[in-house]
């Protein structure tokens, strides 16, 4: 265990593996895809050996299919996530962690679920707030490396009426076409906010379970608690959910997420407790009307 075993977020060896990838002649993959999945299948419910995930039918679903839609927007081409997985299997194959008939057949699972990706991060369903935002960022040129940019976009953006905002929404062709189901009215919206407190919720659960993972086996080394873990709970609580935020923001522009929590959040409103029991409760009636 080092340093980087207590800290929140995972530290990967995604520099490793692009090492590795490069003498081996193999085809390059984006940096930031691979941290991603890596960080990710670290966070999901997989086994660690020696700093690297180890892939399993399950584990590689969970990645591909639950996980990186909820979290993350693309810049580029969203394949490249299926190629960041197909590299770890190379590598893990290499170092002996995976058998050929293993190997092969994980691939051939990679590249459908690898298109199954790119038709989810389509689906408007399941879009969550900083993955929207960020869309709207991109489409209209807002340099997201700038945090005064980002902000001055959200404030024009604030200016703009509901249907405005609505109409913004329903341009993006990232997305696909919402067919007759209200569109971007209220449940659309109380639907994203609902998606993504799920998210972050989730991810939060994940960065407590690593942290407590790796607390046990402090202990078993007789080592003291590193100082994120040694104050009151509420303090620790505090550190994830801002943990959670950052990395959010690595998965879509820096810095957004924490902004429409804190800042913004009358843009990307979150239901709360009263507000989802009527919006099932309409789900419900529609659903009975509909049979």
């Amino acid at each position: 265990m080092n340093d980087d075993d207590l800290r929140l977020s995972p530290r990967t060896r995604a520099d490793d593996l692009l090492r590795w990838a490069a003498e081996q002649g193999l085809e390059p993959v984006p940096v930031e895809a691979v941290r991603t999945v890596l960080a990710l299948l670290e966070l999901g419910d997989g086994r660690m050996h020696d700093g690297w995930p180890e892939l399993s039918s399950p584990v590689v679903e969970q990645l591909l299919y639950e996980r990186i839609y909820m979290y993350v927007q693309p810049a580029s081409d969203p394949g490249a996530y299926g190629r960041a997985v197909g590299l770890l299997i190379d590598h893990q194959r290499a170092a002996k962690r995976l058998n050929a008939k293993r190997q092969e057949r994980l691939h051939a699972e990679v590249d459908w679920q690898g298109e199954l990706l790119c038709g989810l991060l389509r689906q408007p369903h399941l879009v969550t707030w900083p993955r929207l935002y960020t869309l709207l960022l991109r489409v209209d040129g807002v340099d997201t490396a700038d945090p005064a940019a980002v902000r001055a976009w959200l404030d024009g953006f604030r200016e703009l009426t509901a249907e405005q905002r609505a109409e913004a929404f329903g341009a993006l062709t990232e997305l696909d076409e919402i067919d007759a189901d209200g569109g971007w009215g209220r449940q659309r919206l109380i639907s994203i906010g609902m998606a993504t407190d799920g998210a972050r919720l989730l991810l939060e659960n994940r960065l407590m379970q690593r942290s407590y993972r790796n607390l046990a086996g402090l202990n078993a080394l007789g080592l003291p608690m590193p100082d994120e873990l040694s104050g009151d709970f509420e303090g620790f609580e505090a550190a994830v959910a801002e943990e959670a935020l950052r990395l959010l923001g690595d998965w879509t522009v820096p810095g957004l997420p924490a902004l429409l929590v804190h800042e913004y959040p009358d843009l990307a409103p979150e239901p709360g407790t009263e507000e989802i029991e009527a919006y099932l409760a309409e789900q419900a009636s529609q659903a009975e009307q509909s049979d």
